[in-house]
């Protein structure tokens, strides 16, 4: 499922195909579950004819800032993502195969076509991505319910202190909820935690000092690590947590060796290390 640094690929892709353009044309699925709120026809109406004039983003969320309001937000779900020609997909469980070469890519739900010949595509295969129009996104639910980008605006130790200090929830469970730190995942929270030390069903109101400050260097660094290689998995240290945790390997260990234990926090899936996290 994409997380923060999957969708600020996306952004990135969408700003290198789209900034400063104008969109001549779209071509728009019929999906009335994909496109929330707003029909095709009124998407498509709505942005033709318009220049692209910055590309934004705030957790799983994108948006295009346009000469004209209103403006297209769009959020990836579990298979999203923008697609330019010639460009591989990031491999993801479904969705458009690395290396297909087909335009329009399978299950575009739009397709944007650009001055100067340009193509954008945003793809969606299981249909639980969203679609909409939004006057002013950063004012407006779905944006205005979510809580700090841990890219963006991470909170300083104290204000991160003070608001851990609020909850009372499964530290796993709070990183996950999008109201305080959105673009948190599964895969995201899991490595955070390992790499702080933390044990994922602890109370998040319970970390200490040091264990708070842990939890917020290691929040920022992962997410920063994983931007600065645009998402490519292969190119995640080799130590991180994120190479052995999946799919419930009986005996998987650590790159160090101590085993990977697979339990249920927060109705997630986790994958954590007893010996490395308390």
């Amino acid at each position: 499922m994409p997380e923060l640094p999957e969708c600020e690929r996306g952004r990135k892709i969408a700003e290198s195909a789209a900034l400063g353009r104008r969109i001549e044309s779209l071509v728009c699925a019929e999906d009335d579950i994909v496109y929330d709120g707003v029909a095709p026809e009124a998407f498509e109406r709505a942005l033709r004819g318009r220049r692209v004039t910055a590309v934004k983003r705030r957790g799983k969320h994108i948006w295009f800032e346009l000469d004209a309001r209103p403006w297209p937000l769009f959020h990836f779900g579990m298979t999203g993502a923008f697609r330019v020609p010639g460009e591989d997909a990031l491999p993801l469980a479904t969705g458009p195969r690395v290396g297909e070469t087909d335009w329009p890519p399978r299950f575009t739900k739009v397709e944007l076509r650009l001055e100067g010949g340009g193509r954008l595509a945003f793809t969606n295969a299981r249909r639980l991505g969203r679609i909409r129009l939004r006057h002013d996104p950063e004012t407006e639910a779905p944006i205005s319910h979510l809580g700090f980008d841990p890219l963006l605006d991470l909170p300083s130790p104290k204000a991160f202190a003070t608001r851990l200090a609020r909850r009372s929830g499964r530290v796993k469970g709070v990183l996950l909820d999008q109201s305080f730190a959105a673009g948190v995942g599964n895969w995201i929270a899991d490595e955070v935690l390992y790499q702080a030390g933390i044990d994922p069903r602890r109370r998040a109101c319970d970390l200490d000092d040091a264990e708070t400050r842990r939890l917020r260097a290691k929040l920022g660094h992962v997410i920063r690590r994983a931007v600065a290689v645009n998402a490519e998995k292969s190119r995640f240290p080799r130590t991180w947590l994120f190479h052995r945790r999946w799919g419930k390997v009986a005996n998987a260990r650590t790159s160090s060796g101590d085993p990977i234990e697979h339990i249920t926090v927060a109705g997630r899936t986790t994958a954590w290390v007893p010996a490395r996290q308390s």
